[in-house]
């Protein structure tokens, strides 16, 4: 199982190390110790909190900037069938969705829980502001 310092946790979460710390002491994030003594959380747990703080973005709510096309993120679900595979990553307050073959899934280990990067590439891009 994948576990991340409380640095990485904040960076994937996209909020401060000290709003992880308040989530491990409220018992919102559960935390162990690890062999230097500093906390450690699962990632499995961190994706569950990934999904919780995820809202996307209403119609008509789009601003003024667009998202790189790597993106950094946890996988927070895995569908397997005998060929081909279903990914969620949870990069920040974005979900992305890939499907792949199955193989490619069990050669890198991707498990609820695992840190992964989206690289998006797409021959259409809608783009949209608000006005």
């Amino acid at each position: 199982m994948t576990q991340l310092r409380i640095s990485e946790a904040a960076e994937l979460l996209g909020v401060s190390d000290d709003t992880v710390r308040r989530m491990v002491d409220s018992g919102r994030l559960p935390a162990t110790k690890d062999d230097a003594g500093r906390y450690a959380v699962a990632g499995a747990d961190v994706a569950a909190v990934a999904t919780e703080l995820a809202h996307p973005a209403p119609v008509g709510s789009v601003t003024d900037e667009s998202a790189r096309n790597r993106m950094r993120g946890l996988v927070t679900r895995v569908l397997k069938d005998t060929v081909m595979a279903q990914v969620e990553l949870q990069c920040g307050p974005f979900r992305i969705v890939s499907l792949m073959s199955r193989e490619a899934v069990d050669e890198l280990a991707l498990e609820a829980g695992s840190v992964a990067v989206a690289s998006i590439k797409s021959t259409n891009v809608v783009i949209g502001v608000s006005k």
